[in-house]
């Protein structure tokens, strides 16, 4: 019929104008700053760090190896790498970023940072009202503002983070698993060579 789709779509429109008034799979808008939509698991902002345990510093994951910064097409992270390995918060000797900044104000929230981490240290926030009287100081953020638990990456990202920790826990167990395997291996290469090698049998005199 002529003019069917013209009327569906009229349809649809006044079912929408008419839900968003009652039903709330249809509100439009909310009273925001009072009412705040959650951000959706797939959601990006910009990039922040995540960090294992109680101590912020102790427990970042990162460990300076600089890729990231390398990478970042717009060039906005800078990583200054200490110059001998610290104890993290398991107490493993490990290098750190003595200064790990990112200038928002320039960040494309593209996320190849994220990608290019080998360690799982580096992720996307859904965080998005960073604004502030300081268009540069207040946008270059350091270690200690971009430092967020593990606990929180799970609160936004709840399947990916889930995925993270069970790849990682996979990863330390194999690596546990070789360990324990080499030094069963080293034992016994030790323990047989302080064991007592058989006399050689000694030949009769020739006639």
């Amino acid at each position: 019929m002529l003019g069917e789709g013209i009327i569906k779509g009229m349809a649809e429109t006044a079912r929408n104008f008419v839900g968003s008034y009652h039903d709330p799979l249809r509100l439009t808008t909310v009273q925001f700053p009072e009412e705040k939509i959650p951000a959706k698991e797939n959601a990006r902002n910009f990039p922040f760090l995540v960090y294992d345990g109680a101590d912020a510093m102790q427990g970042l994951r990162c460990v300076a190896c600089q890729i990231c910064e390398k990478e970042c097409p717009p060039k906005c992270i800078y990583i200054v790498k200490d110059a001998a390995k610290k104890p993290d918060y398991v107490g493993k000797l490990q290098f750190q970023a003595k200064a790990f900044d990112i200038d928002v104000s320039v960040c494309m929230s593209c996320q190849i940072c994220v990608e290019v981490c080998p360690f799982e240290a580096i992720k996307m926030d859904t965080e998005f009202e960073l604004s502030n009287s300081d268009r540069f100081g207040g946008l270059l953020l350091d270690k200690h503002q971009l430092a967020k638990s593990n606990e929180y990456y799970h609160k936004i990202h709840a399947t990916e983070a889930t995925e993270v920790d069970e790849r990682l826990a996979a990863e330390k167990a194999k690596v546990e698993a070789k360990a324990k395997a080499d030094a069963e291996a080293k034992a016994k290469a030790a323990a047989a060579a302080a064991s007592p090698k058989p006399a050689a049998p000694t030949q009769p005199p020739a006639k």
